[in-house]
């Protein structure tokens, strides 16, 4: 759920970060809150596409544009190359 106190500390994790930098605790923290974040984004916008007729369909994939195995990953890919990203092919929505 995403929740006043979420963004608040998202905003001043940003704010530090463009200001003086981050710690590693705070940079993991951030990247923590930004997964939180926009899971629930995407779950808000699959419940209103879902309400107005339109069904997402999971297309199986089995290496994503970087090369990685991502089949499985709910999150996104995470690749032996340290690349952290997420699929944009991951949900389709059909009629």
């Amino acid at each position: 759920m995403i929740t006043k106190e979420l963004v608040e500390r998202i905003n001043e994790l940003a704010r530090k970060q463009k200001d003086g930098g981050l710690t590693e605790e705070e940079k993991t923290e951030q990247k923590s809150l930004r997964k939180i974040y926009l899971k629930n984004i995407r779950a808000q916008v699959i419940g209103t596409l879902e309400s107005a007729g339109l069904k997402p369909r999971r297309e199986s994939k089995t290496t994503c544009d970087c090369g990685c195995s991502a089949q499985g990953e709910a999150d996104g890919c995470s690749c032996e190359g340290g690349q952290d990203h997420d699929h944009p092919d991951q949900d389709k929505l059909v009629h």
